[in-house]
């Protein structure tokens, strides 16, 4: 039977693929911690030999009357972000998909109320919250990654949906990689809370430090919901959704509920680990928390 064998709230900022001269010049003459953590997380886990395929949860990709999974044999091109072109411009990609469980995924969708569909069209757009993660965590040239087995596929969030709806995504996905045998890492790809400073005085907040994210209430609950996911405390997490959705968490925080939907929701005490700092991105809260499986599962205590 699968599993997945570890996950990740993990900041995909358009920052993190800029040249570190950039990034300095952005943020006082130092570095983001968010670069750094990613080198160590890949060393740490995804240049290890125990899993098949990642399943990014794309919290930039919104769909509207289902959930879509790519289903594609191989993902390929260059990418150039129609929100941020300056920066992200003609990113190589290039890596297998995993059909089988992206159409596994949609095959649950009924037993758990929920609408899904696998799409392998090869013009289906891609999105910087999967590429600019797998540029850190999966490019090719890492002797361990780019091998035929290492797949990576996307779900995306779907905009009508609410916070029950992203936890039936989650039970469909876990079941799916049961009955797949697959061994997955699962990336919650984005941020907490979300609102950006506006233009006028959007570049007197570049810098990474917390006193830059849009409100001091917003930095509070940002912070309130780290500690608590570095106690593993998800039910907490999850019962406390309705005043977190007051500071405009991105995609309504469908990334992270998607992922924990998958762990068993508030049964999950899985503790996570910081591999970064919490740092701003004009305005908004951004961190990189890694979950590993407990040795008795992600529901044990």
């Amino acid at each position: 039977m699968g599993e997945v064998v570890g996950a990740g709230l993990l900041a995909h900022v358009p920052t993190i693929v800029l040249p570190e001269v950039t990034r300095r010049e952005l943020n006082g003459g130092e570095d983001t911690t968010l670069v750094s953590g990613l080198r160590r997380l890949r060393a740490d886990v995804f240049e290890r030999d125990d899993y098949d395929t990642v399943v990014v949860l794309d919290s930039h990709w919104a769909t509207t009357v289902e959930f879509v999974t790519t289903a594609q044999d191989r993902r390929a091109g260059l990418y150039t972000s129609e929100e941020l072109p300056r920066g992200m411009c003609r990113m190589p990609y290039d890596f297998p998909g995993d059909p089988e469980l992206a159409r596994a995924v949609a095959r649950y969708a009924d037993r758990h109320g929920t609408y899904i569909t696998p799409i392998d069209d090869p013009y289906l757009p891609i999105y910087y919250a999967t590429v600019n993660l797998w540029t850190h965590l999966g490019v090719r040239d890492d002797p361990y990654l780019g091998e035929p087995g290492r797949r990576w596929m996307s779900i995306g969030v779907c905009q009508t949906a609410d916070t029950e709806d992203f936890l039936r995504l989650g039970r469909a996905l876990a079941d799916a990689v049961a009955a797949t045998d697959r061994r997955v890492l699962l990336i919650a790809s984005g941020a907490l809370s979300h609102t950006f400073w506006p233009l006028r005085v959007i570049r007197d907040h570049e810098a990474s430090g917390p006193e830059h994210i849009f409100t001091p209430q917003a930095r509070a609950a940002d912070e309130q919901r780290i500690a608590w996911l570095r106690d593993g405390d998800h039910a907490r997490v999850l019962d406390a959704m309705p005043e977190f959705l007051a500071f405009r968490p991105e995609a309504r925080f469908g990334h992270y509920l998607m992922m924990i939907g998958a762990l068993g929701e508030r049964a999950c005490t899985a503790p996570g680990r910081l591999y970064s700092e919490y740092e701003n991105s004009v305005g908004t809260g951004q961190v990189h928390l890694w979950f590993d499986r407990p040795a008795n599962g992600w529901t044990a205590r």
